[in-house]
């Protein structure tokens, strides 16, 4: 896929020198290919280990990313449920009934 891009932009790049707006669109591929393209905006700080992600596509770095929000919410719900007993309970008592 990167190879791709980088050799669209080097045609949109050589198109650009008859009419300008083709760098225009060349920047606008680059840019979104940069901010969407490889598994989205936190791809590569995810997974630090490099090679082990790239091997296995952007799945594993999806579901990462999920099973850190899941569980960065499970945290925030325990500490809730710690830090505000009576409103916990009450909350519970409304979903039961």
């Amino acid at each position: 896929m990167g190879t791709m891009v980088i050799s669209g932009t080097v045609v949109l790049v050589v198109l650009g020198f008859g009419n300008h707006t083709w760098w225009l669109v060349a920047v606008a591929v680059l840019f979104l290919y940069t901010q969407y393209g490889r598994g989205g905006r936190g791809a590569s700080a995810s997974s630090p280990g490099g090679s082990a992600g790239a091997a296995s596509g952007t799945t594993p770095g999806s579901y990462r990313a999920y099973r850190d929000r899941r569980d960065k919410q499970a945290r925030w719900e325990r500490r809730y449920r710690r830090e505000h007993p009576l409103e916990a309970r009450r909350q519970a008592r409304e979903r039961k009934g």
